[in-house]
């Protein structure tokens, strides 16, 4: 008999590809500004804006506007809940992966 999927759901706010994207870029990083996000994501800035709207309503990044000079300045980064919850997914994603190879 297979080894069954691991039941629990993956959190579907990261989950999708985009914001999926934005969380691995601020795993890696303590922060990072909207325009190094639009060059590493690929993104339109509409779609950035969007997706980094959704992450922070729910709590996993925390956006800080300023500004460089004269320049606007948007700095992102993973919430304390945003790491746990990537973490999460990494772990998740992680046993769906083990759980295939043992069926092959």
């Amino acid at each position: 008999m297979s080894p069954a999927l691991p039941d629990t759901d993956a959190d579907r706010l990261i989950h999708e590809p985009a914001r999926r994207q934005i969380m691995t870029v601020l795993y890696a990083m303590d922060s990072a500004d909207f325009l190094y996000l639009l060059g590493e994501t690929g993104l339109t800035k509409g779609n950035l804006s969007s997706h980094l709207s959704k992450l922070e309503a729910a709590g996993y990044v925390r956006i800080d506007k300023t500004f460089r000079g004269k320049v606007p300045l948007t700095i992102c980064r993973l919430t304390r809940e945003g790491r746990q919850a990537f973490r999460s997914y990494r772990e998740y994603l992680k046993n769906v992966l083990a759980t295939m190879k043992q069926r092959l």
